[in-house]
């Protein structure tokens, strides 16, 4: 998976693509979450996110994407889904991302300190980010 080679090495432990399918299809089969998909006037997505409750789950556009403003754009309507009640949003994004830990950061996401490990070998940690809502 493009951006992720340095934290899931082709060599040793390749992005789990085949896990990574199935736990989108329980997740799509879950009513609790909801389920976003981009795509342009070819029908090919270009992006896709995924929420639940006050918790961003997925988030991520096509490569030839990068740098055009799409993702702001679809980080802003993401948000727009989630309830006005609530006002702090969280999200959990690879600790070694820099690219995707500058997006939101930029965007005005924080970390918070707290780190969890993901259930993919070799268990890259990720970092969680919060982004308070006025």
């Amino acid at each position: 998976m493009e951006g992720l080679g340095h934290i899931f090495p082709q060599e040793t432990h390749p992005f789990p693509r085949a896990d990574i399918l199935d736990r989108w299809a329980v997740e799509l089969a879950d009513p609790s979450i909801a389920v976003y998909v981009s795509c342009d006037q070819h029908d090919r997505i270009t992006g896709f996110a995924a929420r639940r409750g006050d918790e961003v789950f997925h988030f991520g556009t096509a490569v030839d994407t990068w740098g055009s403003g799409l993702a702001a754009y679809l980080h802003d309507a993401l948000l727009a889904t989630f309830p006005s009640t609530l006002e702090t949003l969280r999200l959990r994004v690879f600790t070694e991302n820099a690219r995707a830990r500058r997006f939101y950061e930029k965007l005005g996401w924080h970390p918070t300190g707290r780190q969890t490990r993901t259930a993919f070998p070799p268990h890259p940690p990720l970092t969680e980010y919060i982004l308070t809502r006025r």
